[in-house]
């Protein structure tokens, strides 16, 4: 096992840190621990444009980038600590999280608090949520990563995210700020009180092996830092990523299942789909690209549409959402 650090506080330089390593290290295994600085990150398949207050984003210089993971969008500040892990996959088809949760919730634990992972992607302590993560696969490679909300500023949080209200309503909840919780301040109720330098020192030490000091001989070489800057500017940075996928629409459903909500958009011209595109915090673990593209010059009826889901394994690109319940939406 590598463990290695950005170096950087920069969200379009991290997230494409993260695939560089993915997508060209084919053996050994990775633990990255990262922050950003004010950053909202929405999940890959989300409309960037409706998950954020974008007045609040703009008044506070608060950055906005889409991630390559499903999920839910999330706000981090340096109050924030993300940690990556990238190894090999054992099942494409499903979420890996005891697999990845378990080592973090005994980390959380070891420090006294009331730590589980709950839901679809949650660890919480004390019933708040204090992490939320998500995989993506590539080849029989695995990133699986998440946030550690440890000392993150409630009132950014609370007023750069614009969430759905029938996602919080299902979870019998009023508001993000009530739902979700800092670490330090679980902390403080059980008699403690560490500092983010301290905490981010314990997290290395319960997720790496060794020392905890970065592995330097496993850093991104010459090419591959050539290849992290192309991402970041030409993806990452780029405004077509983060807000391109909000098509015009003909047609348009959103339903919640208990695998996540979905929205389909699609553009239909004389009874055939044109355009199609899939949103929502799912947790599929690949592009839906080719799925949305082979969808493209069908009839839009159920059984074209049903002959053209029973090709894919849904699960790798929709979680637990299933094929029923697309046809249901669609």
């Amino acid at each position: 096992m590598f463990y290695l650090e950005t170096g950087s506080t920069d969200p379009s330089y991290n997230l494409a840190f993260e695939q560089v390593i993915l997508e060209n290290r084919m053996a050994d295994s990775y633990v990255i621990l990262w922050q950003n600085d004010n950053t909202v990150v929405v999940g890959q398949n989300q409309n960037a444009a409706e998950e954020i207050n974008r007045e609040f984003v703009i008044q506070h210089g608060i950055r906005v980038v889409r991630r390559m993971t499903g999920g839910g969008a999330v706000y981090h500040d340096l109050g924030n600590i993300n940690y990556s892990f990238i190894t090999d996959c054992k099942n494409a088809g499903y979420l890996e999280k005891e697999r990845f949760t378990d080592p973090v919730v005994n980390a959380l634990k070891e420090l006294g608090l009331n730590a589980e992972a709950s839901g679809r992607n949650d660890i919480l302590v004390n019933g708040r949520k204090v992490s939320g993560t998500a995989e993506r696969i590539y080849k029989n490679r695995v990133l699986h990563h998440g946030t550690l909300l440890f000392d993150t500023d409630p009132l950014m949080l609370s007023g750069a995210l614009n969430p759905e209200p029938e996602k919080f309503k299902s979870k019998g909840v009023k508001s993000v700020k009530s739902r979700v919780g800092n670490i330090r301040a679980e902390l403080k109720k059980t008699g403690k009180d560490i500092g983010l330098e301290e905490f981010f020192s314990h997290i290395r030490s319960c997720l790496t092996t060794g020392s905890g000091a970065v592995s330097e001989e496993a850093m991104p070489d010459i090419a591959e830092m050539k290849e992290i800057e192309r991402l970041k500017k030409e993806k990452y940075d780029s405004f077509e990523w983060t807000y391109g996928r909000s098509p015009k629409y003909d047609y348009r459903n959103k339903m919640r299942f208990q695998g996540g909500s979905v929205e389909i958009r699609a553009r239909v011209e004389e009874g055939m789909i044109k355009e199609a595109v899939f949103l929502g915090d799912f947790l599929g673990k690949k592009p839906l690209t080719e799925l949305e593209k082979e969808l493209e010059n069908i009839e839009f009826s159920k059984s074209s549409i049903d002959s053209v889901l029973k090709r894919y394994d849904l699960t790798e690109l929709f979680g637990d959402i299933t094929r029923e319940e697309l046809l249901s939406l669609m």
